[in-house]
């Protein structure tokens, strides 16, 4: 059942297109009477701002695992259903739809905000609601102890971790001495913080950090600032700046200048091989998830593709032209999973069994390659809320993503920086 305008509420209960909801129900194999209250999800989805083509592949994501889980019986025998709300990628909006989730809806949690801004808006409204949240930003602010016991990151890996697993490589392949371009925004500061941490740790010197403003046009002038020695340039820019960036590289250093690593993120839902992007044969990009399917690609990343109905390179099956957001859109399918898991170690039955939810979350630790983690096995620190996972390195060749180093789970390891089970709830 589906909504045509995001800004509108909707629920997804896990249908094949065009099923009748009394139909499908009648086929899945629960053990409580129809009747029984369904499990409810709320999906805090970026529909419309700068997160909406984010948005539009987690909903996908979430409706093809969701499917899954409820032909599989649902969560402790209860059919499982997700409500779908339009946060406008913005904080506010985040922090009131919570609110809207656990008293109109009746949620049982709610999942699904990537922006960081967005969590740190509602993740405070999550803690006095008493509502288990499950995030899936790659900030780093929930291993850094900047939220709250209600929070956690369960599905996805953060920023200092990916940051400290490609440091390595950096160094040993690319250069020690590195300028940083990055867009003048706090996701764009973290980058800029961490990863120079990361080198000087290593012996690599960073030379010079170039912020671009998020309203600049004209970016020729500022990659001029490049200092002469420069061995690697580290860039992290996105939406239109990436696309201003790689005219900006052909102006200034017309195909001679140094070695490029990047985060995938700035071309999440565009084609690699798009014109225009040629300058980026031969660099590298860190990827969570390999958007184009390697050689030795495992039976899961296969299932998964499958069920969420994308190619081998990463884009629709219905649309070639809509490609996905795939380096993040895993950690929407995998923290489903661990919300089921986590809710029938719980024996979960209503809101009033939250904080033991969040207590058998906080008691996982290793989670095996699997159909319920594509991506990749898993170590989720209960103390710190933050999961960890293996990290990726891929190569541009010839409109392809070729991945030539995978880091492992301790690779991207760090010393605990809170323990929020100390925490009351």
């Amino acid at each position: 059942m589906r909504a045509t305008d995001p800004s509108r509420r909707h629920v997804i209960a896990g249908l094949g297109a065009g099923a009748a909801l009394s139909t499908a129900v009648a086929s899945v194999p629960f053990v409580q009477a129809h009747s029984a209250r369904p499990i409810r999800i709320g999906l805090q989805k970026h529909a419309t701002g700068i997160g909406a083509v984010y948005g539009h592949w987690y909903e996908r994501t979430a409706d093809a695992a969701l499917r899954l889980i409820n032909e599989a019986g649902g969560i402790n025998g209860r059919r499982v259903e997700i409500v779908v709300e339009d946060d406008g990628t913005d904080p506010k909006r985040g922090a009131e739809l919570l609110e809207k989730f656990a008293t109109m809806h009746g949620c049982d949690v709610v999942f699904g905000a990537l922006f960081a801004d967005v969590v740190m808006g509602s993740a405070p409204k999550a803690a006095k609601l008493k509502m288990p949240y499950f995030v899936m930003s790659n900030g780093h602010h929930v291993g850094a102890g900047a939220v709250n016991r209600w929070t956690l990151q369960p599905g996805i890996t953060d920023l200092k971790s990916q940051v400290t697993a490609i440091a390595p490589f950096v160094r040993d392949r690319l250069g020690r001495k590195v300028t940083i371009v990055f867009p003048d925004d706090p996701g764009g500061r973290a980058h800029r913080a961490l990863f120079a941490a990361a080198m000087a740790e290593l012996g690599g010197e960073v030379l010079e950090q170039i912020a671009i403003p998020t309203t600049e046009t004209r970016l020729a002038a500022h990659l001029q600032r490049i200092p002469r020695g420069t061995e690697v340039l580290y860039h992290v820019l996105q939406g239109p700046n990436m696309g201003r960036f790689v005219d900006a590289l052909t102006t200034v250093f017309e195909g001679q200048g140094p070695a490029l690593f990047g985060f995938i993120d700035s071309l999440e839902a565009v084609d690699i091989a798009s014109p225009g992007l040629e300058i980026l044969d031969g660099s590298h990009f860190w990827e969570g998830h390999p958007r184009h399917s390697q050689p030795d690609q495992s039976e899961y990343d296969r299932f998964y593709r499958e069920a969420v109905g994308v190619d081998q390179r990463g884009a629709s099956l219905l649309d070639a032209r809509d490609v996905s957001t795939y380096t993040h859109m895993y950690g929407c399918w995998e923290t489903l999973y661990v919300i089921k898991a986590g809710m029938e170690a719980a024996s979960y039955q209503s809101p009033a069994d939250r904080q033991r939810l969040v207590e058998a979350v906080e008691a996982m630790t290793d989670m095996a390659e699997s159909r319920e983690h594509p991506q990749g096995p898993k170590r989720f620190n209960g103390k710190t809320h933050q999961v960890f996972g293996t990290h990726h390195i891929s190569q541009v060749r010839g409109g392809r993503l070729d991945r030539v180093h995978t880091a492992t789970i301790e690779d991207g390891s760090y010393p605990d920086e809170t323990d929020y089970t100390a925490l009351s709830f």
